[in-house]
């Protein structure tokens, strides 16, 4: 196996589970601090942003050749991740417990995106250097990519599939239960 196929198998079948399974552990410990009745819709709102973020660029990742503009993409996300990460800490502390296991999440949720880009780099240095140096001509356009993902070539599809099913649903059920808890409450306060 050559260095760029087992830096992809890290990527694939280390770094991403371990992303799905620190969220999963993230939404667990909203729902056990009861999310929806202390620091409630606002932060729910910050953490469907935060998925956005590390989403967009990690399924465009998987689908399209990763070029200057992916490149340019995981960078901005990357870093708005992190203003928004640590907003929602600040926000958050104080009004909710954040446990020991949250804090264990949030250091692989911080962690992991970073390292996915310094991989993801590694596998695609000259589109890095192009990067970085802005030698942008033709880096704009998307293709899908020419390389299979995984032992099936179905990775992506397998991969999107799962964490919407036990990631991105869960993320909207605590937004939803959030939304139908503040709704809730004005309808009590309404005359």
């Amino acid at each position: 196996m050559d260095e760029a196929t087992l830096v992809l198998n890290v990527i694939l079948y280390v770094l991403l589970p371990l992303w799905g399974i620190a969220s999963m552990l993230d939404w667990w410990c909203h729902r056990s601090t009861n999310i929806e009745a202390t620091s409630g819709l606002r932060e729910a709102n910050v953490h469907i942003l935060m998925g956005a973020q590390i989403g967009l660029p990690l399924v465009l990742s998987l689908i399209f050749e990763v070029n200057v503009l992916i490149m340019l993409i995981c960078f901005a996300a990357l870093i708005a991740h992190e203003f928004v990460a640590h907003y929602d800490v600040h926000y958050t502390t104080g009004k909710r417990e954040i446990s020991i296991w949250e804090v264990h999440a949030h250091n692989y949720l911080a962690t992991l995106p970073f390292f996915l880009i310094l991989l993801i780099i590694v596998r695609k240095w000259s589109v890095f250097v192009d990067t970085v140096t802005l030698n942008w001509a033709g880096g704009f356009g998307l293709s899908l990519r020419d390389e299979p993902l995984g032992i099936t070539g179905n990775y992506a599809i397998l991969y999107m599939t799962t964490m919407g099913i036990f990631v991105v649903g869960p993320y909207f059920q605590e937004w939803w239960r959030c939304y139908v808890y503040e709704r809730n409450l004005a309808a009590e306060v309404e005359p």
